[in-house]
């Protein structure tokens, strides 16, 4: 009898995965398809970026992928033209600390509303979450003319200050989130410990919510990269435009050189895309560690 079972026991093991693996397929060829749709502008724009103008008027870009008549001349006159290449600095300088800021704040927000007992937590917090229904279209001019008020209208401060203030609400809602599905008992024995509230943040919370924190990180910094309203309304310096301002002014002083704007759009989605697939697997983790949990 045991043989008969120890005999058995593979072919069975070996019809589960059989039915499971059949039962997957369907599900892996809607994402491969899913996939493939959602980069083909990518690629198309890739392309265009290294074809002569005259080639993008005679013929379509899935045609030159056969023919290789490819230059990168495209690239040098975009950042020549218009300052793209200090464009792409300002991007930085904007997006690192509006992205930093938020999050360090946001952090130590959300730790409050997590472990700190005060007075009206939860209504506070009901408040702040509030917040992530209110356009910021509503905020723009209110919080512009107050900047021209304090002066910083011309410096990376206004911005950075914006960026902070809209995207707080949703970072202390998402890292609030997460940090209450802590271990509680974790939390009480740094405090018998004589640990403060501060040390179980920096010692405690901070090293395992690693993924929580990437997430936002990702979010927060794609969204300020990406960004043009705030840019085109608190970057008053012309000095101090980044991408998504000079690309528009390039399209403006260039409407029909497409091989200059399609290369000037590619340098702009190149860093979100080396940033996103980089941290791909934080990413990932801090969407779904909350619910695994």
């Amino acid at each position: 009898m045991a043989v008969v079972e120890t005999a058995a026991t593979p072919r069975t093991t070996l019809s589960e995965r059989l039915v499971g693996w059949i039962s997957r397929t369907p599900v892996h060829i809607a994402l491969v398809v899913l996939a493939l749709i959602w980069l083909v502008p990518s690629v198309g724009l890739l392309v265009t970026s290294f074809r002569k103008r005259p080639d993008i008027a005679a013929s379509g870009w899935w045609e030159a992928i056969g023919d290789l008549d490819f230059t990168i001349k495209n690239y040098s006159s975009v950042l020549d033209a218009q300052n793209m290449a200090d464009a792409f600095l300002n991007s930085l300088f904007i997006a690192v600390p509006s992205t930093i800021l938020p999050l360090m704040i946001g952090a130590l927000a959300a730790f409050a509303f997590s472990w700190i007992a005060f007075p009206f937590r939860d209504t506070v917090f009901l408040a702040i979450v509030a917040l992530m229904v209110v356009p910021i279209q509503a905020a723009l001019i209110p919080v512009l003319k107050l900047f021209r008020e304090l002066d910083i209208t011309d410096s990376f401060i206004g911005i950075w200050l914006a960026h902070t203030g809209f995207a707080l609400p949703f970072a202390i809602f998402l890292l609030r989130n997460f940090f209450i599905t802590l271990p509680r008992d974790l939390i009480e024995a740094a405090r018998v410990d004589g640990a403060s509230n501060l040390h179980i943040f920096s010692r405690v919370v901070l090293p395992l919510s690693v993924p929580a924190l990437a997430s936002f990180a990702i979010f927060q910094f794609l969204w300020v990269w990406n960004d043009l309203l705030n840019a085109l309304i608190f970057v008053q310096n012309p000095d101090q435009r980044p991408l998504t301002v000079t690309i528009v002014n390039l399209q403006s002083a260039y409407g029909a050189e497409w091989h200059l704007l399609s290369a000037g759009s590619f340098i702009l989605m190149l860093l979100p895309l080396l940033v996103f697939f980089s941290l791909q697997r934080f990413f990932v983790q801090g969407l779904l560690s909350g619910s695994v949990k």
